[in-house]
């Protein structure tokens, strides 16, 4: 663990973890309950830190701050072209036949008792934030995918961002 990360570590206290936005479909012609292509879908996943902010408050008249991160889910359920497998290759996502989508923007809100540095949060963000969003999105996946009778999801006990190990700038503020 880097020095910068144990850094927000000690001074980040988990306050929320909130749903911020969520659409979920199903395309036109696709009806999972009779479809008898339904069991054969592949699943593709969405899972990256979009970006995290520090909000200047006022509470019961004390000024505190706020680290906020922002966190862009999603699973989609598709046909892949014959000459791919289930895990193909990014070129192969545009040319997959979607079906069904599912995407949630949660947030992670942490009280900040110190200044950690913005190094810090972003590392924070990147590699951390994930821990607390994680048992949100699973529930919300299994529960919205079994209301759209779209085959059972379990996904696994913890995943990581995409992007958590690209440079601590790629946050954003």
């Amino acid at each position: 663990m880097s020095a910068e990360l144990q850094k927000a570590i000690d001074c980040l206290r988990i306050r929320d973890v909130y749903l911020r936005s969520s659409s979920s479909y199903l395309v036109d012609d696709f009806d999972p309950k009779y479809s008898p292509e339904a069991n054969d879908l592949a699943v593709q996943f969405k899972h990256v830190v979009t970006r995290g902010e520090v909000l200047a408050l006022k509470e019961d008249d004390a000024d505190i701050r706020i680290f906020r991160v922002y966190i862009d889910l999603g699973a989609r359920w598709v046909v892949l072209p014959e000459s791919t497998s289930e895990n193909g290759s990014d070129e192969s996502d545009d040319e997959a036949d979607v079906k069904a989508v599912i995407e949630a923007t949660f947030l992670a809100e942490y009280l900040m008792e110190n200044e950690p540095g913005q190094n810090a949060l972003d590392a924070f963000a990147l590699k951390n934030a994930s821990y607390h969003v994680w048992p949100y999105w699973r529930e919300y996946l299994m529960n919205q995918s079994m209301r759209m009778n779209l085959p059972k999801i379990a996904l696994p006990a913890v995943q990581f961002a995409a992007n958590n190990n690209e440079s601590a700038g790629s946050v954003g503020q």
